[in-house]
């Protein structure tokens, strides 16, 4: 049976997309801000800053994976009927969201900054997997995919901006030494985002419970009979079979490439501008918002760009506007000309078109994610993915704040200081440049052999879909040219799709897949060739 979704309307798409204001705007508060406000309002080293979010993924390691498996497998519970299995957390994070404001207060001991950083940590985990796994719940569409992910960014953006300006404004309101601004900044993005949570909860939904899989039935039936230890290990299961997924593991590389380029730059960028170019604060956050504004832009541009050309494309066009912005940040540092105002603009929006396009791509990926998963397990485990996603993202911005932190405190760094060493300005330069630079060249090699878009995923939802009424792979039914294509976007030969592997929980007994040879695994054109059945 195909999935028949509800009506989507502009609503839907609006609503959705309005939840990324906690995902995106409180990230980017805390990217950009936090580690400055814990070393110039709060008195802690950039060591002690750095401990903070190293606890909170040690927690993480265990908690997001955990999220994900619970919101998996959280439909069978009474709760779960009643409010969904992905909606109920949704639903109980709306008064916990104002969790976030209890950071930003200054003045206060570092066991203070610590627990409150990890409560919030456990809120943001606790509604964000849920959250993620939406999509591929409401719809199977490629190209209703592209505009949920469109909106949920461009509307992620609009977060940004707010999140980039808002401090800078109240600091030259309140004063830029009164760390007020900050909390004020966070109270505010704390009510927004109990707001949007309410509407991604009265209009969105969930896959509703015919259109499973006996696969999917099957699991969930078995669930309800495990004991704690068996449940455990099939956490562990699944865990681990998402990094077996071919495509999955692409994706992170595209993922992590874009984001930690940006999370390095995040936590540098307010340190550049105040202490490489002697400028205020108040001009980082302005040069914030420039880029903020033009990412919205970019995303809108994305949006019909990876639905046209494919998500890789579009991913390497806003990887190299991005390196170029890098670049030019650091030659104006060694021409002298910092003080040009209208040059730091320009960079700062052609740094804000690539930044835009490498925050769409790599999520309007991710929704496609679990429809190769289902055609190689026969399951939906968008939870499962979606922990692992959060996981990767909290973990990937802690550990570049971390790094950031570490390496300012061995350059000299001086907490509470308005001038620092000579080397301090220069390893700060450093970190900018050469640390983003690094990770935006990695993701651009592993898109050059991404494959998916909007001719293949059809291919994939069509076999998928024949798949799923027959409840088997169906060879009788697929030509040899498809069948290359859906061997392609899995890895695998085809008589070893639709659970005919050992990857899951589900088919753990079962033998390992059959791999593909170099040449088709590649993502290269070759010769098809048709089943093997």
């Amino acid at each position: 049976m195909a999935m028949k979704t509800r009506k989507i309307g502009l609503l839907n798409y609006l609503a959705y997309g309005s939840g990324d204001f906690l995902g995106a705007g409180t990230t980017a508060l805390t990217a950009a801000w936090l580690l400055y406000f814990y070393t110039t309002f709060c008195g802690l080293s950039p060591i002690e800053a750095t401990f903070i979010f190293a606890t909170a993924r040690v927690a993480d390691a265990v908690l997001s994976p955990l999220m994900g498996y619970l919101t998996d497998n959280f439909g069978g519970t009474w709760l779960g009927k009643r409010f969904g299995r992905r909606k109920f957390f949704i639903l109980l994070g709306i008064p916990c969201v104002f969790s976030y404001s209890f950071m930003w207060v200054g003045d206060m001991g570092y066991v203070y900054y610590l627990l409150t950083y990890l409560l919030f940590d456990i809120v943001y985990t606790m509604i964000l997997v849920p959250y993620e796994t939406l999509v591929p719940e409401m719809t199977d569409d490629f190209k209703q995919k592209t505009k949920f992910s469109g909106a949920r960014i461009a509307l992620a953006q609009l977060s940004a901006i707010l999140a980039a300006f808002l401090p800078g404004i109240l600091l030259s309101y309140l004063g830029k030494d009164n760390p007020v601004s900050f909390f004020y900044s966070s109270l505010v993005f704390s009510v927004i985002c109990a707001l949007v949570l309410t509407l991604v909860y009265f209009f969105t939904w969930e896959r509703p419970q015919e259109l499973k899989s006996e696969a999917m039935l099957k699991i969930e039936r078995e669930r309800q009979q495990l004991t704690l230890a068996q449940s455990l290990k099939r956490l562990k299961v699944e865990l681990t079979s998402t990094l077996r997924i071919k495509i999955f593991r692409q994706h992170l590389g595209l993922y992590l490439g874009g984001y930690i380029a940006q999370d390095v730059f995040n936590a540098v960028f307010t340190y550049y501008v105040v202490f490489v170019l002697m400028q205020s604060a108040t001009v980082a956050s302005n040069l914030m918002g420039m880029m903020a504004i033009l990412q919205f832009a970019a995303v809108i541009a994305m949006i019909p760009l990876c639905i046209r050309f494919g998500p890789a494309p579009s991913y390497r066009l806003a990887v190299t506007l991005f390196g170029l912005a890098v670049i030019s940040y650091g030659i104006l540092y060694f021409t002298h000309m910092s003080d040009s105002m209208s040059l730091l603009l320009l960079i700062s929006a052609l740094a804000g078109l690539g930044r835009g396009g490498i925050n769409y791509v790599p999520w309007n990926i991710y929704t496609y994610i679990a429809d190769v998963d289902e055609t190689i397990t026969g399951q939906r485990r968008e939870g499962i993915f979606a922990g692992v996603m959060t996981l990767t993202r909290k973990a990937s911005q802690a550990g570049a704040v971390m790094l950031v932190g570490i390496i300012l405190q061995l350059a000299g760094f001086v907490s509470g200081k308005s001038e620092q060493l000579p080397s301090v300005g220069h390893t700060i330069l450093g970190v900018l440049t050469l640390g983003s630079l690094v990770m935006l060249s990695m993701g651009f090699i592993i898109s050059l052999y991404f494959r998916l878009n909007l001719k293949t995923h059809g291919v994939l939802a069509r076999e998928t879909q024949k798949m799923r009424d027959a409840n088997r792979i169906v060879p009788e039914q697929i030509t040899p040219q498809d069948c290359a294509t859906v061997e392609m976007l899995t890895g695998m030969k085809y008589e070893s799709l639709w659970g005919n592997n050992n990857i899951g929980y589900l088919h753990r007994h079962n033998p390992p897949p059959q791999k593909l040879t170099p040449d088709t695994a590649s993502g290269l054109p070759v010769q098809p060739s048709g089943p093997r059945l």
